[in-house]
């Protein structure tokens, strides 16, 4: 089927697209006086490079019909109606200056240092948390000075005065004396021996004869500087039976007696076996004192006296 003149056609009919061939041609088809195509559009074709910033376009000549429009310059060479956007001011960037300022385009770029990235960020979060535990320990050092000021046990420079030892409050007690059998100021018919061995005092000698009512022996005891009560130490012998004797403190006698007796249970008639130790609480004043063991009525007195002596 060609293009042709059918006879009178009505507007629709016409081929709007007519002017393209040569029979179109032939029969007088025009394009339209408006753009290409389209009745009545506005042309707005331009020849490339023809825009200039900063001026009004300009319109290009449309070419004559059926003719290409000439171009400015030949292939290869540039336009001189043509100027490159990055050759203006304000102008994009070209690619190699995008990728020589550190840029990531083209195949040579370079993904971000997210590694970098990351350790910086650690490094970052590392400070804060010992920044935060650093502080929490001043104030805890802080507290715990102020707060332990109260229970801080006294430096050897403050007036904390050193409790005295054992040694020294020893020394501070008084020794109390002790005498032995030979210097005790006897009775009539009460006498000294040194038969039984034994006996711890001076020379072995002790006291014989106190089995008889009457008999006493007295020990007058001085430098005494502290009144109070005392005990009263008797080493005695007996042989191997129970024995007593009244006690007597500064002419008043006791209402206990001196206990002497068979302690161990030694075999009786065995004298040399039957030395032993007793003792009585005594109430002394300060300054001399006289004590006194007396053979009494109602007391057994079959022993031998060796050594007296006091104790706190």
């Amino acid at each position: 089927m060609t293009p042709g003149n059918n006879g009178a056609s009505t507007p629709e009919d016409d081929d709007p697209f007519g002017y393209l061939y040569a029979d179109g041609q032939a029969n007088g088809a025009q394009p339209p006086s408006g753009g290409y195509g389209y009745p009545n559009s506005v042309n707005r074709v331009r020849a490339v490079g023809t825009r200039q910033y900063g001026q009004q376009p300009q319109h290009a000549q449309a070419a004559p019909y059926g003719q290409v429009p000439q171009q400015q310059g030949g292939y290869g060479q540039p336009n001189a109606h043509y100027a490159a956007p990055e050759t203006l001011p304000g102008g994009a960037p070209t690619t190699q200056t995008a990728m020589a300022s550190g840029g990531h385009g083209g195949r040579g770029g370079r993904g971000p240092n997210t590694k970098g990235l990351l350790i910086g960020a650690i490094a970052v979060v590392a400070a804060v948390v010992i920044g935060i535990g650093v502080a929490m320990l001043g104030g805890d050092k802080d507290k715990g000075d102020s707060g332990n000021e109260a229970n801080t046990p006294p430096s050897q420079s403050q007036d904390a005065k050193p409790s005295p030892s054992s040694s020294e409050s020893g020394a501070a007690q008084q020794e109390l004396p002790k005498i032995d059998a030979k210097a005790l100021r006897l009775s009539p018919g009460v006498t000294t021996a040194s038969d039984i061995k034994g006996a711890q005092a001076d020379g072995g000698v002790y006291v014989t004869g106190f089995n008889q009512v009457g008999a006493k022996v007295t020990w007058t005891v001085d430098g005494i500087e502290k009144a109070g009560t005392y005990r009263l130490y008797v080493r005695y012998g007996i042989p191997g039976v129970d024995a007593n004797a009244t006690l007597v403190v500064n002419g008043e006698a006791q209402s206990r007696p001196v206990n002497m007796k068979n302690f161990g249970n030694t075999p009786k008639g065995d004298w040399e076996k039957g030395w032993k130790e007793t003792w009585s609480n005594v109430t002394l004043t300060k300054g001399t004192n006289t004590i006194e063991l007396a053979c009494n009525q109602g007391n057994q007195c079959d022993a031998v006296l060796d050594q007296l002596w006091l104790q706190q």
